[in-house]
């Protein structure tokens, strides 16, 4: 959900919808790749593999702490925004600049947000669904 969001975001603002996808891009090519605009297999297709990892890595984090007993939907929504709180304190406070995700050099502050709170959102959907199974 995040990246959908990354790239209508960067569509918005940017008037392409690859830039904010290719941020983490900067991982590998260095910083100043992380502007690049248009879809590329080395920008593109490398930050959306690194940001699809980092979702992965915090979605097992959040599973790991906040998993297990069934709950309600507002207290699943909470979880994961305090999940989603702690991956933007992390991503933009004690990563090192390079190995940030880089949307910032495409988005601003309410894309930003638009982008975690979609991962927020991914992570909830999840624990509901597996919930509402679970009760099958």
């Amino acid at each position: 959900m995040s990246a959908i969001v990354l790239a209508i975001c960067s569509e918005i603002e940017e008037n392409a919808p690859a830039g904010a996808l290719n941020g983490p891009s900067q991982w590998l090519w260095g910083e100043g790749e992380a502007f690049t605009r248009r879809a590329t297999l080395k920008h593109t297709a490398v930050g959306y593999t690194i940001h699809h990892a980092s979702s992965i890595f915090w979605a097992l984090l959040h599973e790991r702490a906040f998993g297990g007993a069934r709950k309600s939907a507002a207290r699943h929504c909470i979880e994961a925004a305090a999940t989603t709180a702690a991956a933007y304190i992390v991503d933009y406070t004690f990563t090192p600049r390079r190995l940030r995700p880089g949307f910032r050099k495409h988005l601003g502050p309410g894309s930003m947000f638009a982008a975690y709170a979609a991962f927020a959102a991914g992570l909830a959907a999840a624990a509901i669904v597996r919930d509402r199974h679970a009760a099958e």
